[in-house]
């Protein structure tokens, strides 16, 4: 049957998933199982939407199929390239922090990431005063000066990603859309048996390699870590021009929290996020397991306190575990323009449940009542749902 190697490849990823080496609760484990399901979304999807000859912008990565630690602020964007044609990217400027674009060659594997190309934001790149920009992408070792918004592809080029990344749920998404030069306005070649067949089969191979690939990272960038603890603010891996991140994991009991301190930076985004041993978001839709500035609480000696635990504290800046007492530490700066160092990063310290007012200066107006508390959440359920991705 055609759909032989998908079925294959999808007993294979099952394997995978049932014997991670984290699981340790039957909650660990249908909770691999939805992140499987997410992998086959979006690995099908992939399979079928795009086409080298007709490129298209998709998303792999959102609230219901999630990847690599994905960030709650951010829409992710990807389109298949070659590195021998000309591309055309338009779009508007939507009001969010910050546009990125990135050109890759080769994919994420459990070997290896993929090499950055080329990349670079919005500031980059001539936008009209209404909004909307055109960007091309084609054969060529150096840039042109004489050819602006005209970025060269590498040989070995293969992936455009693009990057729209929120520092305020309220702000307005942009439009983006690619297209190739040479086949605008043209249809792609009807379907054929074999062009059915390596479609599944591409998809097969794909959903294994997303869950190797991610279940492999953690060990490179945070396991190594000593626990309840988190990095100075660095350079991202993967070659993100303007991106910090500071990162640990998390061991902690249910009557333990741990308390975050970090200053608000200048930085035009800032956020914080939990992942779970999956590599991947918390549902940050239904719960508040991640914040950036707009969302938190600063204090007045401009600091921002988090409080990571299970139970409730009943302060404003509470990041939910939502029963994951073992996980990943994110925070993210992006569109920096200076060099971030230590001070500009988070501290630590863990304490007891009880001890959370006498560890927070501020406690009295940190505090927030259970329907305030809620109506944050409603405030999140809304934003998300406006972002239209279901």
């Amino acid at each position: 049957m055609l759909t032989d190697p998908f079925a294959d490849a999808l007993a294979e990823a099952e394997k995978l998933i049932e014997t991670a080496p984290h699981i340790r609760t039957e909650q660990d484990l249908l909770e691999g199982y939805q992140y499987l399901a997410g992998g086959i979304l979006a690995t099908t999807h992939a399979a079928w939407a795009t086409e080298r000859s007709h490129p298209t912008f998709i998303s792999g990565t959102g609230p219901y199929m999630k990847m690599g630690l994905d960030n709650p602020d951010t829409l992710y964007f990807g389109a298949r390239i070659s590195d021998d044609v000309e591309y055309v990217v338009t779009g508007t400027r939507g009001t969010t922090a910050d546009l990125s674009f990135q050109i890759l060659s080769g994919n994420y594997t459990a070997a290896d990431v993929p090499g950055s190309v080329t990349a670079f934001d919005d500031r980059e790149i001539d936008i009209a005063a209404d909004g909307s920009f055109e960007v091309r992408f084609g054969p060529g070792a150096e840039p042109d000066a004489s050819r602006r918004n005209y970025f060269p592809l590498a040989p070995g080029s293969s992936q455009l990603v693009v990057r729209e990344v929120y520092s305020d749920w309220s702000q307005r998404r942009g439009t983006i859309r690619i297209a190739r030069a040479d086949t605008s306005g043209t249809a792609p070649d009807p379907l054929t048996r074999e062009s059915v067949e390596k479609r599944y089969a591409r998809a097969g191979k794909a959903l294994v390699s997303r869950v190797k690939t991610w279940l492999q990272f953690p060990e490179w960038f945070y396991l190594n870590l000593p626990v309840n603890t988190m990095t100075e603010p660095r350079l991202t891996p993967g070659g993100l021009a303007t991106q910090y991140s500071s990162v640990g994991h998390y061991d902690i009991s249910e009557d333990q929290a741990i308390i975050i301190t970090v200053p608000r930076s200048d930085a035009p985004y800032q956020g914080f996020q939990l992942g779970s041993l999956w590599y991947i978001s918390l549902d940050y839709i239904n719960h508040q397991t991640s914040l950036n500035v707009s969302q938190s609480q600063v204090d007045p000696d401009g600091m921002i306190r988090l409080v990571v635990s299970e139970a409730d504290p009943g302060v404003t800046n509470w990041i939910e575990t939502t029963g994951h007492l073992r996980g990943y530490l994110q925070f993210r700066w992006q569109r920096v323009s200076r060099e971030l160092t230590e001070a500009d990063g988070p501290r630590i310290e863990i304490v007891g449940i009880e001890e959370i007012p006498g560890k927070l200066p501020y406690y009295r107006s940190n505090t927030i009542t259970r329907e305030g508390y809620a109506a944050r959440i409603a405030g999140r359920q809304a934003a998300v749902a406006d972002r239209m991705l279901g």
